[in-house]
């Protein structure tokens, strides 16, 4: 993931879907509004719908030139040639991923609200670190603040994701100390969800 000016994109499937009538609505969305990366990330951890859903969600990633990685399943991503893992406790599992993986896959973590574990996910070799939620009241209520992105933007050459409870307000504030947006819930409920992306999008500019 290159570092830019302007905050760029990271795509997250939303937690279910309907893999027909999903993978339409994804490609439209790939197809309306530049993407740097895409997750899939199922709440399910039955291995088949797993599987199915990668297949279904890689030919549209693959065919709008958007890489694919999964959401914890360090053996899925191995197993079905995605792009790398999307890893959810913070350092923890980062060496073992990027062994697994290799050096070309991308391993990314998500810290919380931990300088700390980013700073030791990244010494593990994990391409770029996430923190969120930035609003709401999800998990165990901690936020990340904006003086957390802003700090690691100044101290930390490797990439840092925003995520989490995202609004147009929270985009505006973030887009300056942040290098990539992870959006996901924020638009798939909307009825169109392409037009809710392109909303968030022009809060980022």
């Amino acid at each position: 993931m290159a570092e830019q000016d302007t905050p760029q994109i990271y795509l997250v499937t939303p937690p279910d879907f309907e893999l027909g009538s999903f993978s339409g609505t994804l490609a439209r969305v790939l197809d309306g509004c530049e993407i740097a990366c895409l997750r899939l990330s199922l709440a399910s951890h039955d291995e088949d719908r797993l599987m199915r859903a990668a297949d279904a969600v890689r030919d549209v990633a693959h065919a709008a030139d958007v890489a694919l990685v999964i959401d914890t399943h360090t053996v899925l991503a191995e197993r079905l040639g995605l792009d790398g893992v999307h890893l959810r406790d913070g350092s923890r599992s980062v060496r073992a991923a990027r062994k697994a993986l290799g050096s070309d896959a991308i391993v990314g973590a998500f810290c919380g609200q931990s300088r700390h574990d980013g700073i030791s996910a990244g010494e593990a070799g994990c391409d770029y670190i996430s923190f969120g939620p930035v609003t709401g009241s999800l998990g165990d209520g901690g936020l990340a603040e904006r003086e957390l992105f802003e700090w690691w933007s100044q101290m930390i050459e490797l990439p840092v994701v925003a995520e989490g409870g995202l609004t147009e307000t929270a985009v505006r504030s973030l887009a300056p100390v942040t290098d990539f947006f992870a959006v996901g819930e924020e638009i798939w409920g909307a009825d169109d969800p392409l037009a809710a992306l392109l909303r968030l999008r022009q809060a980022m500019l």
